[in-house]
Parts: structure tokens; sequence; C-alpha cells
């Protein structure tokens, strides 16, 4: 059973970390353009936001340049995304955040990905589909070091009815239920998540095989 977890856990990780990849290039040009556009106010305020904004705009993407080179350092370019954040403006503040978080999952340091993370879910100027996804990511790479009922308590809103993560989050409340020893919890919320025709395939097909192995 515990070769299954690990497995699976490492599917999850990895399967979202390319969709946030795929998700950043067009996030990144609607988030410029919102940015450099929607600035308003007197003159001068309004030149220096866009001045500020095209500068910030430039440095995203040439760290995000150095990050798709191949041998790059992850950690010390996911540093370079954080150094962003205190001066960047809100919609820059939160993509840097989210990408270093990222790269610094990737290169091996969780803490750091944990705590920026955990700060893209804190930010109350942050939209609810961010701070929900930092939550999201915050759980699934604390799965091995947070405390079980920290865990539930912060995933359960995301699993609700209406929420753009339900799928994602009921299959994380599974491994939740896992690491508290409640098989037979997690067994039924596997169960239901591999019925729901609503969920995407690839998590439809993971919680099969979890319910399968917590059989018996």
């Amino acid at each position: 059973m515990a070769d299954i977890y690990d497995e699976l856990q490492e599917e999850m990780r990895a399967e979202r970390m390319r969709r946030l990849a795929k998700r950043w290039g067009g996030v990144f040009a609607v988030a410029a353009l919102v940015v450099v556009a929607g600035v308003g106010g007197w003159q001068g305020l309004r030149w220096y936001r866009g001045n500020q904004a095209e500068q910030t705009a430039e440095m995203f993407l040439a760290v995000s340049q150095s990050a798709e080179q191949q041998g790059g350092e992850l950690g010390p370019i996911g540093d370079r995304f954080a150094a962003m954040v205190p001066k960047a403006p809100e919609g820059y503040r939160i993509l840097a955040r989210l990408r270093a978080a990222a790269l610094k999952a990737e290169s091996g340091d969780r803490d750091a990905a944990l705590r920026l993370w955990d700060e893209v879910a804190q930010d109350r100027d942050a939209p609810p589909l961010y701070r929900d996804l930092g939550s999201l990511m915050w759980v699934l790479h604390g799965l091995d070091t947070q405390d079980p009922a920290l865990l539930s308590g912060r995933i359960a809103p995301l699993a609700a009815i209406d929420s753009p993560w339900r799928s994602s989050a009921r299959e994380l409340q599974g491994l939740v239920s896992i690491r508290q020893g409640q098989r037979d919890e997690a067994r039924r919320t596997f169960q239901a998540l591999a019925a729901d025709i609503t969920a995407p395939q690839g998590i439809r097909d993971r919680a099969a095989r979890l319910a399968a192995g917590l059989e018996g």
C-alpha cells in the first residue's frame, strides 16, 4: 500500500506541475495586459505604474526563459522569482510566488515551496482562485510532513461542490485519510471519485487504483 501511495503522490505532484507550467504562459500574458492597461489615476502615477509594470514584465519574462533552459539551476531561479515579490505589482506578485514555489519544490527545497504557497493562500488581495490553488499545492506537498488534522482542515473548503479545485481536493482528502489511518473513509472517497463522471479522467483512474489497493 505504501508503494501505491508514494507512486500516486509523486504522479499527482508531477501532473500538477505540468498543468501549472502550461497555465502560466496564458496567465502571464493576460496579467501583463491587465497590469499595464489597467493602471489609472493621475498622469504621473499612471506613467510610474506603467513603467514599473513594464520593468516587471521584462524581468518576469527573462527569469521564465532562464527556467526553461536545459541545465538551469532551479533553486536559484526560484530565488530570482521570489526576489521580485516585494516590489512587483499585484498580478506579478502572485505569479512570481507561484513560479518560485514550483521551482523550489522541483529542486527539492520543500520547506521554501510550502512557505511560498502558504503566502499565496493567505494573501487576501489575491483572487480566490489563486488563494485556493496555494492551499491545494500546500496540502499536496505537505502530505508527508504536516499535521494530518491541519491538512484536512485546509483542503475541506476546496472540496465544496462549487469549487474549481473540487476533484483534486477530494483526491487529496482521500490521501489525508490514509495518513490519519482511516482506510475505510479513504476507500469510500476514492470509490466515489472514481465514479464521478465530472472529474478528470486521470484523477478518476488514480482514485480507482487507490480504492482497489485499500480493499480487504
